[in-house]
């Protein structure tokens, strides 16, 4: 009796465990297929409103609404301005197309939009700056100038003094938001101790618009760091191949900027450099002596190149500790594709042309000829 007992017992048990094995599969199913419909309906509610807000918000409304783009205003600035003017639906989805879509270069002033462009139609009158009215002035800075040279530009186009202006650039409570603002271009190698000032070479080279006189250094060093970025975004990635870092690149475009004045002359000069650091020798380039020196000289003296600084390239190894002026696109194309050779010297005659030279014989011979 107590074996019958024992067997139906063992069944009643082993049914048991049989349902409940069956019931947490039904749990564990109805719980898959739950996160499954999540995602489906999530991922659907996503793409429909994404779609959406890449529609125009109005196609039938040809109402002009007035919108102003203040200088210096990023891609998530300029989405935010355009929805709470209800000429796109969503700022974010703005941000996030124009950088999908590598777009940039968007340019201050007032403009007139309606509810039915596109975002492609806003994006294109952004980028040609069809605007209102025309700028009150321009202010051109030119390639291979220092942070000291521009604030004398600015000084002697604005009404900004130059004190003013470097003690902004120089400022490091305002240096710590630009980083937090530009962290692509501007990283904690410009917080080095021995840099002169933080944004040397930074501060793009172009002719800059302005629309009205609510202008502010600190505007017009985002408006040139919104260049910067514009320019230098699209090799971020050809330097990573190269691993170089951005300000090493910024660096070396610098002293390229300073040494040659065409195309050709930058992508061989970049290639000498290379060489040179490849076969562990000084740059030993006069526009770091000069940068060192603080100031301008026709002809750099023997006693020059002894001068103590993390600037000189005759006296330390490798790279300078930062940029020395900044530089033109076509620097930082140099320096990401550079001129193969065997070059490891070059010099300037006095009618401005550069002479190559393999060995440090030829060099000297060089000297000879084309040097007084």
């Amino acid at each position: 009796m107590s074996k019958r007992k024992s067997k139906s017992t063992y069944r009643n048990n082993l049914k048991a465990r049989s349902e409940e094995a069956r019931t947490v599969r039904k749990i564990v199913l109805i719980i898959i297929l739950s996160i499954l419909l999540i995602f489906i309906i999530g991922g659907y509610s996503g793409y429909t409103y994404i779609k959406q807000a890449l529609q125009p918000v109005d196609p039938d409304s040809n109402e002009e609404v007035k919108v102003e783009i203040p200088l210096g205003s990023s891609s998530s600035s300029i989405g935010s301005i355009l929805e709470k003017k209800g000429i796109i639906k969503d700022g974010r989805i703005f941000r996030f197309y124009t950088k999908f879509k590598n777009q940039s270069g968007f340019q201050a002033g007032k403009y007139n939009f309606t509810k039915s462009m596109t975002l492609d139609e806003i994006i294109a009158s952004l980028k040609t700056g069809k605007i209102v009215k025309d700028a009150l002035f321009k202010v051109t800075i030119p390639e291979g100038k220092s942070i000291d040279e521009i604030a004398e530009i600015f000084a002697d186009k604005t009404k900004i003094k130059k004190a003013e202006f470097l003690k902004v650039v120089n400022d490091k409570a305002f240096i710590d938001k630009l980083m937090e603002k530009y962290p692509a271009i501007l990283t904690k190698d410009i917080k080095n101790k021995e840099i002169r000032t933080p944004l040397e070479g930074y501060l793009f080279a172009a002719t800059y618009n302005f629309y009205d006189e609510k202008y502010t250094v600190k505007s017009i060093v985002e408006m040139m760091l919104e260049k910067t970025s514009e320019v230098v975004g699209p090799y971020l990635d050809q330097l990573k191949e190269k691993d170089i870092s951005i300000h090493e690149a910024i660096t070396l475009a610098s002293l390229v900027e300073k040494e040659a004045k065409t195309e050709d002359q930058r992508r061989k000069i970049a290639g000498i450099f290379y060489n040179r650091l490849d076969e562990g020798m000084k740059l030993q380039t006069d526009p770091t002596v000069l940068y060192a020196l603080g100031k301008h000289k026709d002809k750099v003296l023997l006693s020059d190149l002894k001068i103590k600084s993390p600037y000189n390239t005759y006296e330390i190894e490798g790279l300078p500790v930062g940029p020395i002026a900044n530089f033109s696109e076509s620097s930082l194309e140099a320096i990401i594709k550079p001129e193969q050779s065997d070059y490891l010297y070059f010099l300037h005659d006095a009618e401005g042309n550069i002479h190559y030279a393999k060995t440090h014989e030829e060099h000297l011979k060089l000297k000879q000829q084309y040097i007084k």
